[in-house]
Order: structure tokens, then sequence, then C-alpha cells
């Protein structure tokens, strides 16, 4: 199994992510009815593995190539342990706070040596930004949001965005305040394949990838600024101010807070590439799978494919997200597995992370 390809040309010794950019609602929804099952995350920073635990699996096996991202998913739920829910909020930068080293510190002395060290050496950062703020991803949208964004539009549009208004209005907001010629001119600039690759994503990760990111980003706006509602957008919500709104991603929610702490024993944490699920010869009903066939040439995709189908139950879901390369099931294996056309057009026009083109849920035949 080449799930490594990654690998071998990206550096996993960091926090790519802080937090999850990717929607958990739809995620879950996708995923469908696990209760008492096996269900498979990529990691990333945890959030959306968490999340599944709200849908009553025996257990989820989450893996990842970074021990960083790892040490995300550790923290968070050493977290829900120890602190309340609007502790968590402050200690991952969903509000503002002034006690971010005292909540950090009350956490870091739960977790393993290793974890606990991890995160006192990103104390500093933790304090400014919160947990969910220190990863590579959310410098990039820093850097954006404090020092370019400014620039370009006044704190009272951008205040504005998160009005709540009919589709109709927002349609108006965007073309007539929103859309100027600063701002084009600034999606050409910062959300170019050199500035994404050097300050955003690893440049390995565009190896698959056609077409211009600015270009892909422009047509995602319009979807989070008109299609839905930015009001209910914690992801938007973010990028522009730096904190959530009144929305918060599914995991962080104080309706699921109780839930996710007490099925936190489920969760298995196997660091490594799927490989680690795969080679046990157990099966899954259900696996996350975030956006990893981005980063794999078409070759790659389909080897990675084929096992994962190996370790998949009769009637397993595989959920995961494209943003500019597209990956679907190869060819060699369509009649292993059926798309669940009308569920995902459903969820796409919900997702509120809206850098993705593309939300695939596909289910093994059996």
């Amino acid at each position: 199994m080449q799930t490594s390809e990654i690998a071998d040309k990206a550096d996993f010794d960091h926090i790519r992510y802080a937090q999850l950019w990717e929607d958990a609602d739809v995620l879950t929804q996708g995923l469908g009815n696990c209760a008492g099952q096996t269900l498979v995350s990529i990691c990333s920073a945890g959030d959306n593995a968490l999340a599944m635990l709200t849908l009553d699996p025996e257990k989820v096996v989450v893996v990842d190539l970074s021990p960083a991202q790892i040490a995300c998913l550790r923290l968070r739920m050493a977290a829900f342990k120890t602190l309340s829910h609007p502790e968590f909020l402050r200690l991952m930068g969903a509000r503002p706070s002034s006690d971010r080293p005292e909540l950090l510190k009350k956490v870091a002395q739960t977790l393993d040596r290793d974890t606990g060290t991890f995160w006192e050496g990103l104390s500093d950062e933790v304090a400014l930004h919160g947990a969910g703020g220190v990863g590579k991803f959310e410098r990039y949208f820093r850097i954006f949001r404090t020092r370019l964004l400014p620039l370009v539009h006044s704190r009272k549009t951008i205040d504005d965005i998160f009005v709540s208004r009919p589709r109709s209005e927002r349609e108006t907001f965007l073309q007539t305040r929103f859309n100027t010629w600063r701002w084009r001119l600034l999606l050409n600039v910062f959300f170019s394949r050199f500035v994404m690759g050097r300050m955003g994503r690893d440049k390995a990760f565009f190896d698959h990838v056609d077409g211009s990111p600015a270009s892909h980003v422009a047509r995602r706006i319009r979807h989070a600024a008109v299609d839905c509602d930015p009001a209910d957008n914690p992801y938007l919500h973010w990028i522009m101010k730096g904190t959530h709104g009144d929305a918060f991603p599914m995991t962080w929610r104080e309706e699921h807070y109780a839930t996710i702490c007490d099925r936190l024993d489920r969760i298995e944490i196997r660091p490594g590439s799927l490989e680690a699920f795969v080679s046990t010869g157990e099966r899954a009903h259900g696996f996350n799978l975030s956006d990893i066939f981005e980063y794999m040439s078409p070759e790659v995709f389909q080897n990675v494919y084929g096992s994962i189908l190996s370790a998949a139950a009769p009637g397993a879901r595989l959920v995961y997200w494209n943003m500019m390369a597209p990956r679907r099931v190869p060819e060699k294996y369509r009649d292993r597995v059926t798309t669940l056309g009308n569920l995902e057009d459903d969820l796409k026009a919900r997702d509120k992370a809206f850098f993705y083109s593309d939300f695939v849920i596909e289910e093994v035949i059996g």
C-alpha cells in the first residue's frame, strides 16, 4: 500500500492544521448509521474523528502520518476530560481569552510526557492565538486577515459579511460591496500556487493539481457568501475575524460536549498511514478519508483505493473531499461501490467548509 507517497515530499514534524477545515456536519451525515460499528478516520487536527463519536460507534481508529497532528487530537481529548465547555472554547481560540496559559498548563499535566512537552513548546503561541490557531494554515490566514485584508475592506464591511440576510441580498452584498478590484487582486496574489505552497499548504500538495488556486478560491467564496448564510459559517468567521462568531464547528458545540467526553475511550490512535489499519485484517463500516487522495498520483490513488476496499465491510461508506484534483472511485473498482449521488448533492449544498470543490460518498456493495 503506497499511502506514504506524500510522506517522501512533505514535512510532518509541525502542525499543518491546528483545527479542521472540513465540515463534520456533512461528514457524519454522509457516514450514516454507524452505531456499534468500527470507523476509521484520518486524524488531521482530530476534530472530525471526535465528531464521529456522536454516531455511537464501537470504536474510531484514528491514523495519521504526522506526530504533530496526533498531538492535536491528544490535546483535545485531554481538554474534553479536564475543562468545561467555555474553557475549551477559550483554550482553542474560539473565544478571546487571557487565561489560555493556565488552561494549557492544566490540560498538559494530564498528557503523556512527549505530548505535554510538545504543547509546552507552543505555549506562547497558544496564549496569543489559541490551540486552534497555531498551525501553518492558520498562520497563513492570520497574515491574510491582519496585514492584507485591512488594505482591501473596512472593519464595517467585514462585520457586515456576517449579518444574516436573504439569499438575494447576499448576492447583492457580494457583488456591490465585497467583490471589488482590490479584493480580486488580493485573491490572485495571496492564493496563488506559489504563496499557498510557501505559507499555507506544503507545496508538494499541489503536485497533482491543475488550474489556479486563486480562481478556485474565488468560485468557492461565492458558495460560502451566497449559497450558504455566512452568519452560520464558523470557518469563514475565523478566516475573516480570527475567532468564531455565534456558530461553531460541530465538535466544538456545547450540545455534543458531554457525549464526546463520555465516549473518548472508543478512540484508538494508530500512528502511520492507513496501512496501520488495513494491515491488521480488520474491517471497518465507515471511512473519513479527508482529502488524502488529492495528494496522490492516479496510479497510487488506484492502489490505495483498492487497499481500503479490502478493509471495508459490506455496506461501508467511504467519505472524502476533493479540492482541485478530481478523485472518485477508479474505473477498476466501479463494480464494487455505488455513489450516493443524491445524498452528496444535498450535503455539498450545505457544506460550510467552502474550500472543496467536491464531496464524495461511496458505498461498498455487499
